[in-house]
């Protein structure tokens, strides 16, 4: 199980499970949205993912897609905890993975949208990279694609 939280602890959340995959997005959008390098995000399911403590506020923001994503902050500290893309629902939290605990436990599986990335930031050996998004059959694990199979079954 991973625990995380806000900046001021007043939302606390875990992860039942491990997440589906991770992947650091080098978008101008998600660069600009965090004011870093990338985001790094954990695909988990929405109902393995449960509050401990606190309620997050959901803010309806833009997206590069053009779809919008539903961001989840503590009320507080406005700290984004985890989002909500359109592409998926809210069927899939993209858990910012520096809000755990333990962010060393979930690094990233890929690197997407590294066409836009910064020059300066240097890809780890042996992590797939590629320029825009990707075939998600040719980089998840089958257990992942299987969950997320039984996921949209419901």
């Amino acid at each position: 199980m991973l625990e995380g939280h806000c900046t001021c602890g007043s939302v606390r959340y875990r992860m039942t499970d491990r997440p589906l995959f991770t992947h650091a997005c080098h978008c101008t959008w998600c660069q600009r949205e965090t004011g870093s390098a990338h985001v790094l995000n954990a695909m988990i399911e929405s109902d393995r993912l449960e509050l401990v403590r606190g309620a997050p506020v959901e803010v309806a923001t833009l997206s590069a897609s053009g779809k919008g994503q539903i961001i989840l902050r503590c009320p507080d500290c406005h700290t984004a905890l985890w989002s909500h893309y359109a592409g998926a629902g809210r069927k899939v939290a993209f858990v910012r993975v520096g809000t755990l605990v333990d962010p060393a436990a979930c690094p990233p599986d890929i690197h997407i949208f590294t066409s836009t990335k910064l020059p300066w930031y240097v890809i780890p050996e042996g992590v797939p990279a590629v320029p825009e998004y990707y075939d998600r059959t040719r980089y998840w694990p089958q257990a992942a694609l299987a969950r997320r199979d039984a996921l949209l079954a419901r």
